[in-house]
């Protein structure tokens, strides 16, 4: 950030406080974006999609507050491999005009730090131990993914969208019992379950005038796997909008089931059919594995709730760009605030760019010779900076931009030269 503004040749120990205290509410950056996307759905729309997930941000120094060894998602499955690395938490909402079967783009408007307390030494003080099994409760994942769910209900209420409910897409981990029984007023949750999971029915209406308590859960049902092989269940058709294009899935549900994760609430399953795909047009057709979900909504439709989890994939592609492409855990800082800000701040500036590049009509570049000439392709992230770049050198160069890119496009015959200097400032990478 310093040399990028040519600041390298000063004094740069204030930058290196920017970090430090107070002096930045990344709080403050997140609660503009967060207003911006919902302010940017269609009115007449009464939900805003949200998707929540974990993360793993790599380290090597020993002394990073918050590090520790954790699983490495990208191990191979039959072997366990670890990692140096931080955890955190975040959020994102669909910016998307309206409920359709369209694409939406998925922009951050939350990052949470989720360190793990110490582990005290074995001769440790008995009141050590103690502290750290109560700090071990209050630092689960689960819990601290509650309470970011009802910060940004909360959030959502104080931008003037107190109407519009909010549903939130999870997997398997957050889909447990400390989430669900601490879910806030006008909040829908969707996750995945297991195969095998024990689902029951409602209860029998008891006569008012018996004895005991009040059953809460009827005669148990089979289990999701077992409801996807019966034939008792039918097969609907739901279209959706996935992987470039709209795709016909074929689901099954059961209208108010009840778990005992969920206690006296009235859940939605959804069983969803694996989906048949082929590697290239001559391959063996290949499957995917079926998906479990529950609603804890049973009035939300069924086209809303399967484009809401499909656009769950979104956060995944969130992960990748401010990893790979926007450096987010790269800083080298340990202390305790700016390990949590500095990630905060790199996804914030990411969020900023997602945004304003929705809203902004810009000039695309020309794509290379090598990208596929698809109709309803993703602009990806990769192409809003190079955007970015080329409109900043436009500026600062004096250059034609309109002009360059009717260039671009006249000399994609391998006779004509193009200009090499245009094409390294505006098409090489970070």
């Amino acid at each position: 950030m310093i040399t990028a503004t040519g600041q390298h040749f000063k004094d740069w120990s204030a930058a290196y406080r920017l970090f430090q205290g107070d002096r930045m509410n990344t709080d403050a950056l997140f609660s503009v974006i967060r207003k911006s996307v919902a302010d940017a759905v269609s009115a007449d729309e009464g939900e805003i999609y949200a998707h929540m997930d974990d993360t793993l941000l790599r380290k090597t120094g020993k002394k990073v507050e918050g590090a520790k060894w954790m699983r490495d998602p990208l191990g191979p499955p039959f072997h366990t491999n670890f990692v140096w690395g931080q955890r955190f938490i975040q959020m994102s909402l669909s910016l998307c005009s309206g409920m359709d079967k369209v694409q939406a783009t998925t922009v951050p408007v939350d990052l949470q730090h989720c360190p793990t307390a110490r582990k005290p030494k074995k001769d440790s003080p008995r009141e050590d131990h103690d502290l750290y099994r109560e700090t071990q409760k209050k630092t689960k994942l689960s819990l601290i993914g509650s309470q970011r769910i009802s910060a940004l209900r909360k959030g959502l209420d104080s931008d003037g969208h107190r109407g519009k409910s909010l549903v939130v897409s999870v997997d398997g981990s957050y889909t447990n019992e400390t989430v669900l029984k601490k879910l806030v007023d006008n909040v829908i949750l969707i996750g995945r379950v297991r195969k095998d999971c024990k689902l029951y029915g409602l209860p029998d209406v008891s006569p008012e005038n018996s004895k005991g308590r009040k059953r809460v859960y009827g005669d148990e049902l089979p289990t999701p796997e077992q409801i996807r092989q019966s034939d008792e269940y039918g097969w609907k058709e739901v279209k959706a909008w996935a992987a470039g294009k709209i795709h016909t899935f074929n689901i099954k549900t059961v209208e108010k089931v009840r778990w005992e994760k969920s206690g006296p609430m009235n859940l939605r399953l959804v069983v969803i059919r694996p989906v048949g795909y082929r590697l290239t047009k001559k391959s063996k057709l290949l499957y995917r594995d079926p998906a479990y979900l529950i609603c804890t909504s049973t009035e939300l439709p069924l086209e809303k709730l399967l484009q809401a989890y499909l656009w769950r994939w979104g956060i995944e592609v969130n992960f990748r760009d401010q990893k790979t492409l926007m450096g987010c855990g790269q800083a080298q800082v340990r202390k305790e605030i700016p390990c949590s800000k500095v990630p905060q701040f790199v996804t914030a500036v990411y969020s900023m760019l997602l945004v304003s590049a929705s809203k902004a009509k810009i000039t695309e570049l020309p794509r290379p010779k090598w990208y596929s000439k698809k109709k309803n392709r993703r602009t990806t992230t990769q192409d809003i900076i190079n955007q970015f770049r080329a409109i900043n050198w436009t500026d600062s160069v004096k250059i034609n931009f309109t002009d360059f890119v009717a260039m671009e496009n006249k000399q994609r015959s391998a006779k004509n030269n193009p200009i090499h200097s245009l094409s390294s400032l505006f098409y090489t990478r970070n």
